[in-house]
Protein backbone atom coordinates (compact mmCIF):
# COMPACT_ATOMS: atom_id res chain seq x y z
CA UNK A 1 0.00 0.00 0.00
CA UNK A 2 2.82 2.21 0.95
CA UNK A 3 4.50 1.94 -2.46
CA UNK A 4 1.09 2.86 -4.07
CA UNK A 5 0.26 5.92 -2.56
CA UNK A 6 4.32 6.51 -3.17
CA UNK A 7 3.72 5.49 -6.79
CA UNK A 8 0.68 8.27 -6.92
CA UNK A 9 2.84 10.69 -5.46
CA UNK A 10 5.53 10.45 -7.35
CA UNK A 11 3.01 10.72 -10.37
CA UNK A 12 1.26 14.17 -9.40
CA UNK A 13 4.96 15.46 -9.26
CA UNK A 14 5.66 14.50 -12.64
CA UNK A 15 2.51 16.28 -13.74
CA UNK A 16 2.33 19.23 -12.19
CA UNK A 17 6.41 19.71 -13.67
CA UNK A 18 4.81 18.72 -16.43
CA UNK A 19 2.52 21.19 -16.40
CA UNK A 20 4.89 24.11 -15.73
CA UNK A 21 7.32 23.10 -18.58
CA UNK A 22 6.54 25.53 -21.64
CA UNK A 23 6.36 23.62 -24.74
CA UNK A 24 9.31 24.02 -27.20
CA UNK A 25 9.52 27.09 -29.07
CA UNK A 26 9.63 25.14 -32.43
CA UNK A 27 5.92 24.05 -31.34
CA UNK A 28 5.04 26.84 -30.85
CA UNK A 29 6.21 28.30 -34.05
CA UNK A 30 4.71 25.57 -35.75
CA UNK A 31 1.10 25.73 -33.93
CA UNK A 32 0.91 29.95 -34.94
CA UNK A 33 2.15 29.14 -38.86
CA UNK A 34 -0.33 26.11 -39.32
CA UNK A 35 -3.20 28.30 -37.96
CA UNK A 36 -2.12 31.14 -40.15
CA UNK A 37 -1.79 29.13 -42.93
CA UNK A 38 -5.06 27.72 -43.05
CA UNK A 39 -7.14 31.67 -42.85
CA UNK A 40 -4.21 32.65 -45.76
CA UNK A 41 -5.44 29.97 -47.86
CA UNK A 42 -8.96 30.49 -47.18
CA UNK A 43 -8.81 33.56 -48.05
CA UNK A 44 -5.90 34.58 -50.55
CA UNK A 45 -7.72 37.80 -51.56
CA UNK A 46 -7.32 40.13 -48.87
CA UNK A 47 -9.84 42.25 -50.60
CA UNK A 48 -12.28 40.04 -50.31
CA UNK A 49 -15.43 41.12 -48.62
CA UNK A 50 -17.07 38.97 -45.97
CA UNK A 51 -20.39 37.90 -46.30
CA UNK A 52 -22.52 36.84 -43.57
CA UNK A 53 -25.96 38.37 -42.24
CA UNK A 54 -24.53 41.48 -44.63
CA UNK A 55 -21.89 42.54 -46.51
CA UNK A 56 -18.41 43.48 -44.14
CA UNK A 57 -15.41 45.38 -45.96
CA UNK A 58 -12.43 43.39 -45.42
CA UNK A 59 -10.76 46.51 -43.53
CA UNK A 60 -12.90 45.99 -40.72
CA UNK A 61 -11.80 45.62 -36.57
CA UNK A 62 -11.87 41.86 -36.87
CA UNK A 63 -9.38 41.85 -39.85
CA UNK A 64 -7.73 44.95 -38.53
CA UNK A 65 -6.91 42.40 -35.29
CA UNK A 66 -5.81 39.49 -37.48
CA UNK A 67 -3.13 41.81 -39.39
CA UNK A 68 -2.21 42.58 -36.04
CA UNK A 69 -1.17 39.41 -35.02
CA UNK A 70 0.05 38.71 -38.37
CA UNK A 71 2.48 41.20 -37.56
CA UNK A 72 3.88 40.71 -34.45
CA UNK A 73 4.35 36.76 -36.42
CA UNK A 74 6.50 39.03 -38.48
CA UNK A 75 8.95 39.87 -35.72
CA UNK A 76 9.70 36.39 -34.80
CA UNK A 77 9.34 34.94 -38.59
CA UNK A 78 9.80 37.34 -41.04
CA UNK A 79 8.66 35.60 -44.04
CA UNK A 80 8.01 37.51 -47.27
CA UNK A 81 4.45 35.92 -47.80
CA UNK A 82 3.49 37.46 -44.22
CA UNK A 83 4.28 40.81 -45.06
CA UNK A 84 3.23 40.99 -48.95
CA UNK A 85 -0.04 39.20 -47.77
CA UNK A 86 -0.40 42.44 -44.84
CA UNK A 87 1.27 45.42 -47.60
CA UNK A 88 -1.83 43.66 -50.11
CA UNK A 89 -4.51 44.34 -47.84
CA UNK A 90 -3.29 47.98 -47.54
CA UNK A 91 -3.55 48.13 -50.77
CA UNK A 92 -6.56 46.61 -51.90
CA UNK A 93 -8.26 49.41 -49.54
CA UNK A 94 -6.14 52.15 -50.73
CA UNK A 95 -4.80 52.30 -46.94
CA UNK A 96 -8.56 53.73 -46.51
CA UNK A 97 -10.68 53.39 -43.18
CA UNK A 98 -14.00 51.64 -43.56
CA UNK A 99 -16.15 55.07 -43.43
CA UNK A 100 -13.04 57.27 -44.45
CA UNK A 101 -10.83 59.96 -42.60
CA UNK A 102 -14.15 61.53 -40.78
CA UNK A 103 -14.94 58.37 -39.21
CA UNK A 104 -14.47 58.66 -35.05
CA UNK A 105 -15.03 55.39 -34.95
CA UNK A 106 -12.23 53.30 -32.86
CA UNK A 107 -13.51 50.12 -34.97
CA UNK A 108 -12.49 51.90 -38.13
CA UNK A 109 -9.55 53.01 -36.92
CA UNK A 110 -8.07 49.58 -36.12
CA UNK A 111 -6.57 48.73 -39.39
CA UNK A 112 -4.11 51.70 -38.77
CA UNK A 113 -2.41 49.85 -36.33
CA UNK A 114 -1.10 47.83 -39.32
CA UNK A 115 -0.60 50.86 -41.78
CA UNK A 116 1.53 52.41 -39.61
CA UNK A 117 3.36 48.73 -39.12
CA UNK A 118 3.87 48.99 -42.63
CA UNK A 119 5.13 52.28 -42.97
CA UNK A 120 7.60 52.03 -40.67
CA UNK A 121 9.02 48.86 -42.76
CA UNK A 122 8.54 50.96 -46.02
CA UNK A 123 8.35 54.78 -45.52
CA UNK A 124 5.99 55.37 -47.91
CA UNK A 125 3.45 58.21 -47.25
CA UNK A 126 0.25 56.97 -48.82
CA UNK A 127 0.67 53.80 -46.01
CA UNK A 128 -0.28 56.29 -43.10
CA UNK A 129 -1.86 59.68 -44.63
CA UNK A 130 -5.30 58.66 -44.02
CA UNK A 131 -5.20 57.20 -40.47
CA UNK A 132 -2.92 60.18 -39.28
CA UNK A 133 -5.71 62.49 -41.25
CA UNK A 134 -8.43 60.95 -39.17
CA UNK A 135 -6.81 61.23 -35.93
CA UNK A 136 -5.66 64.60 -36.66
CA UNK A 137 -9.52 65.06 -37.38
CA UNK A 138 -10.30 64.40 -33.80
CA UNK A 139 -7.57 66.15 -32.04
CA UNK A 140 -8.81 69.16 -33.61
CA UNK A 141 -12.02 69.10 -31.93
CA UNK A 142 -12.24 68.75 -27.73
CA UNK A 143 -14.55 65.75 -27.92
CA UNK A 144 -13.44 62.58 -25.75
CA UNK A 145 -16.14 60.54 -25.03
CA UNK A 146 -15.67 58.15 -28.20
CA UNK A 147 -14.87 55.01 -26.39
CA UNK A 148 -17.71 54.04 -24.91
CA UNK A 149 -17.11 50.49 -24.91
CA UNK A 150 -13.69 49.24 -23.88
CA UNK A 151 -12.91 47.21 -26.88
CA UNK A 152 -12.37 50.73 -28.70
CA UNK A 153 -9.38 51.46 -26.45
CA UNK A 154 -7.58 48.32 -28.12
CA UNK A 155 -8.78 49.48 -31.73
CA UNK A 156 -7.80 53.06 -31.03
CA UNK A 157 -5.80 53.91 -28.44
CA UNK A 158 -2.11 52.02 -29.74
CA UNK A 159 -2.95 53.91 -33.26
CA UNK A 160 -2.43 57.21 -31.37
CA UNK A 161 0.42 56.19 -29.48
CA UNK A 162 1.86 55.62 -32.53
CA UNK A 163 1.62 58.23 -34.51
CA UNK A 164 2.78 60.61 -32.01
CA UNK A 165 6.10 58.48 -31.33
CA UNK A 166 6.73 58.85 -35.23
CA UNK A 167 6.12 62.44 -35.41
CA UNK A 168 7.50 63.13 -32.34
CA UNK A 169 4.29 65.07 -31.19
CA UNK A 170 2.73 64.66 -27.55
CA UNK A 171 -0.42 66.16 -28.46
CA UNK A 172 -1.22 62.39 -29.72
CA UNK A 173 -0.70 61.03 -26.04
CA UNK A 174 -2.25 63.85 -24.50
CA UNK A 175 -5.63 63.48 -26.42
CA UNK A 176 -5.45 59.39 -26.72
CA UNK A 177 -4.98 59.48 -22.48
CA UNK A 178 -7.99 62.06 -22.01
CA UNK A 179 -10.23 59.53 -23.88
CA UNK A 180 -8.99 56.64 -21.79
CA UNK A 181 -9.39 58.59 -18.50
CA UNK A 182 -12.64 59.32 -19.92
CA UNK A 183 -13.85 55.16 -20.27
CA UNK A 184 -11.96 54.65 -17.28
CA UNK A 185 -13.85 56.84 -14.85
CA UNK A 186 -17.09 55.31 -16.10
CA UNK A 187 -16.00 51.87 -16.61
CA UNK A 188 -13.37 50.44 -14.64
CA UNK A 189 -14.11 49.44 -11.32
CA UNK A 190 -11.42 50.55 -8.98
CA UNK A 191 -11.63 48.04 -6.25
CA UNK A 192 -12.38 44.94 -8.13
CA UNK A 193 -9.36 46.19 -10.90
CA UNK A 194 -11.89 44.55 -13.88
CA UNK A 195 -13.87 46.61 -16.86
CA UNK A 196 -17.12 46.23 -17.81
CA UNK A 197 -18.02 46.11 -21.28
CA UNK A 198 -19.94 49.28 -21.92
CA UNK A 199 -22.54 51.17 -19.47
CA UNK A 200 -25.11 48.25 -19.60
CA UNK A 201 -23.39 46.12 -17.40
CA UNK A 202 -22.93 48.68 -14.75
CA UNK A 203 -24.43 47.64 -11.20
CA UNK A 204 -27.23 47.08 -10.64
CA UNK A 205 -26.65 44.67 -13.69
CA UNK A 206 -25.65 41.18 -12.53
CA UNK A 207 -24.26 37.98 -13.21
CA UNK A 208 -26.83 35.11 -12.28
CA UNK A 209 -24.82 34.21 -9.17
CA UNK A 210 -25.22 37.94 -7.97
CA UNK A 211 -21.37 39.08 -8.98
CA UNK A 212 -20.28 41.82 -11.25
CA UNK A 213 -20.65 40.64 -15.21
CA UNK A 214 -16.44 41.04 -16.83
CA UNK A 215 -16.34 39.75 -20.05
CA UNK A 216 -12.88 37.56 -20.50
CA UNK A 217 -11.91 39.05 -24.24
CA UNK A 218 -13.59 42.90 -23.21
CA UNK A 219 -10.83 42.93 -20.36
CA UNK A 220 -8.44 40.98 -22.89
CA UNK A 221 -8.64 44.22 -25.26
CA UNK A 222 -7.66 46.60 -22.26
CA UNK A 223 -4.91 44.31 -21.16
CA UNK A 224 -3.57 44.28 -24.52
CA UNK A 225 -4.42 48.22 -25.42
CA UNK A 226 -2.39 48.95 -22.48
CA UNK A 227 0.57 46.63 -23.77
CA UNK A 228 0.48 47.79 -27.78
CA UNK A 229 0.35 51.77 -25.82
CA UNK A 230 3.00 51.49 -23.68
CA UNK A 231 5.86 49.90 -26.21
CA UNK A 232 4.96 53.27 -28.27
CA UNK A 233 5.43 55.49 -24.76
CA UNK A 234 9.01 56.68 -23.49
CA UNK A 235 9.22 54.67 -19.83
CA UNK A 236 9.46 58.11 -18.40
CA UNK A 237 6.35 59.07 -19.09
CA UNK A 238 3.43 60.10 -16.91
CA UNK A 239 1.28 58.60 -19.28
CA UNK A 240 3.23 55.01 -19.14
CA UNK A 241 2.98 55.06 -15.24
CA UNK A 242 -0.61 54.89 -15.28
CA UNK A 243 -1.08 52.56 -17.92
CA UNK A 244 1.77 50.57 -16.34
CA UNK A 245 -0.65 50.59 -12.88
CA UNK A 246 -3.45 49.93 -14.57
CA UNK A 247 -1.44 46.44 -16.57
CA UNK A 248 -0.52 45.24 -12.95
CA UNK A 249 -3.69 45.78 -10.91
CA UNK A 250 -5.54 44.11 -14.23
CA UNK A 251 -2.96 41.30 -14.37
CA UNK A 252 -3.07 40.65 -10.56
CA UNK A 253 -7.28 40.63 -10.71
CA UNK A 254 -7.31 38.06 -13.33
CA UNK A 255 -4.49 35.75 -11.83
CA UNK A 256 -6.59 33.57 -9.58
CA UNK A 257 -9.81 33.68 -11.69
CA UNK A 258 -7.96 31.65 -14.38
CA UNK A 259 -9.71 27.90 -14.98
CA UNK A 260 -8.10 24.80 -13.73
CA UNK A 261 -7.46 23.80 -17.41
CA UNK A 262 -5.43 27.11 -18.24
CA UNK A 263 -8.48 29.09 -19.86
CA UNK A 264 -10.39 31.63 -18.46
CA UNK A 265 -14.09 31.70 -18.82
CA UNK A 266 -16.12 33.96 -21.25
CA UNK A 267 -17.62 35.40 -18.02
CA UNK A 268 -14.54 36.15 -15.64
CA UNK A 269 -16.79 36.39 -12.19
CA UNK A 270 -19.45 33.53 -13.12
CA UNK A 271 -17.84 30.45 -14.26
CA UNK A 272 -21.39 28.71 -14.57
CA UNK A 273 -22.45 31.69 -16.65
CA UNK A 274 -21.23 30.26 -20.32
CA UNK A 275 -18.72 29.24 -18.63
CA UNK A 276 -15.55 26.93 -20.53
CA UNK A 277 -12.98 27.17 -22.67
CA UNK A 278 -12.73 29.91 -24.81
CA UNK A 279 -9.40 31.22 -27.06
CA UNK A 280 -9.94 35.00 -27.57
CA UNK A 281 -10.06 36.04 -23.89
CA UNK A 282 -7.50 33.43 -23.18
CA UNK A 283 -4.97 34.48 -25.85
CA UNK A 284 -5.01 37.96 -24.65
CA UNK A 285 -4.44 37.87 -21.11
CA UNK A 286 -1.41 36.06 -22.42
CA UNK A 287 -0.58 38.34 -24.82
CA UNK A 288 -0.57 40.70 -21.96
CA UNK A 289 0.96 38.75 -18.70
CA UNK A 290 3.79 37.27 -20.89
CA UNK A 291 4.96 41.00 -21.78
CA UNK A 292 4.57 42.17 -18.35
CA UNK A 293 6.81 38.91 -17.26
CA UNK A 294 9.43 40.09 -20.69
CA UNK A 295 9.62 43.70 -19.08
CA UNK A 296 10.17 42.27 -15.67
CA UNK A 297 6.93 44.38 -14.77
CA UNK A 298 5.30 40.91 -13.62
CA UNK A 299 6.99 38.40 -10.84
CA UNK A 300 8.07 35.59 -13.12
CA UNK A 301 7.81 33.00 -9.93
CA UNK A 302 4.01 33.93 -9.88
CA UNK A 303 2.90 35.02 -13.12
CA UNK A 304 5.09 32.44 -15.37
CA UNK A 305 3.19 29.39 -14.46
CA UNK A 306 -0.01 30.82 -15.29
CA UNK A 307 1.24 31.78 -19.20
CA UNK A 308 2.77 28.30 -19.46
CA UNK A 309 -0.62 25.98 -18.36
CA UNK A 310 -2.87 28.56 -20.61
CA UNK A 311 -0.53 28.31 -23.64
CA UNK A 312 0.15 24.70 -23.66
CA UNK A 313 -3.49 24.28 -23.23
CA UNK A 314 -4.63 26.90 -26.48
CA UNK A 315 -2.16 25.05 -28.52
CA UNK A 316 -3.05 21.52 -27.38
CA UNK A 317 -6.81 21.96 -27.05
CA UNK A 318 -7.82 24.78 -29.41
CA UNK A 319 -5.50 23.84 -33.04
CA UNK A 320 -7.38 21.80 -35.47
CA UNK A 321 -4.93 19.56 -37.80
CA UNK A 322 -5.84 21.56 -40.33
CA UNK A 323 -5.26 24.94 -38.67
CA UNK A 324 -8.45 26.12 -37.53
CA UNK A 325 -8.77 27.29 -34.49
CA UNK A 326 -11.21 26.25 -32.21
CA UNK A 327 -13.16 27.41 -28.67
CA UNK A 328 -13.44 31.13 -30.62
CA UNK A 329 -16.41 33.20 -29.00
CA UNK A 330 -18.31 35.00 -32.23
CA UNK A 331 -18.63 38.83 -32.06
CA UNK A 332 -20.91 40.31 -29.15
CA UNK A 333 -20.36 42.23 -25.95
CA UNK A 334 -21.12 39.53 -23.07
CA UNK A 335 -20.34 36.02 -22.16
CA UNK A 336 -24.20 34.72 -23.60
CA UNK A 337 -22.92 36.50 -27.21
CA UNK A 338 -21.80 33.18 -29.71
CA UNK A 339 -22.45 30.59 -27.66
CA UNK A 340 -22.22 27.85 -27.59
CA UNK A 341 -18.54 27.80 -28.02
CA UNK A 342 -17.09 24.57 -28.70
CA UNK A 343 -14.07 22.92 -30.45
CA UNK A 344 -15.50 22.25 -33.67
CA UNK A 345 -18.04 25.61 -34.07
CA UNK A 346 -17.07 28.00 -36.80
CA UNK A 347 -17.18 31.89 -35.34
CA UNK A 348 -18.93 34.16 -37.57
CA UNK A 349 -16.04 35.55 -38.44
CA UNK A 350 -12.25 33.55 -38.11
CA UNK A 351 -9.59 36.42 -38.19
CA UNK A 352 -9.95 38.08 -34.63
CA UNK A 353 -9.34 34.97 -32.96
CA UNK A 354 -6.15 33.61 -34.92
CA UNK A 355 -5.33 37.70 -34.42
CA UNK A 356 -5.78 37.05 -30.49
CA UNK A 357 -3.71 33.70 -30.77
CA UNK A 358 -0.81 34.93 -33.07
CA UNK A 359 -0.45 37.71 -30.45
CA UNK A 360 -0.07 35.63 -27.52
CA UNK A 361 2.24 33.05 -29.21
CA UNK A 362 4.45 35.61 -30.81
CA UNK A 363 5.28 37.10 -27.26
CA UNK A 364 5.45 32.99 -25.61
CA UNK A 365 8.31 32.88 -28.33
CA UNK A 366 9.98 35.74 -27.23
CA UNK A 367 10.45 34.15 -23.69
CA UNK A 368 13.85 32.88 -22.05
Amino acid sequence: MKKYFLFVIMLLAVSTQAQQTLIPKKTTLAALTKANQYFMEKWPDTGKEIVLNKTWPSNIWTRGVYYEGLMALYTIDPKQSYYDYAVQWGEKHNWNLRNGIKTRNADDQDCGQTYIDLYLIDKKPERIANIKASIDTMLKTSKIDDWHWIDAIQMAMPVMARLGKIYKDTAYFHRMYEMYEWTRNGLYNKEEHLWWRDKDFIPPYKEPNGQNCYWSRGNGWVLAALVRTMEQLPENSHYYKIFLNDFKEMSAAVLPLQRMDGFWNASLHDPNNYGGKELTGTSLFVYGITWGIRKGYLDKKTYYPVVVKAWNALVKDCVHDNGMLGFVQSTGKQPSDGQPVSFDKIPDFEDYGLGCFLLAGSEIYKLK
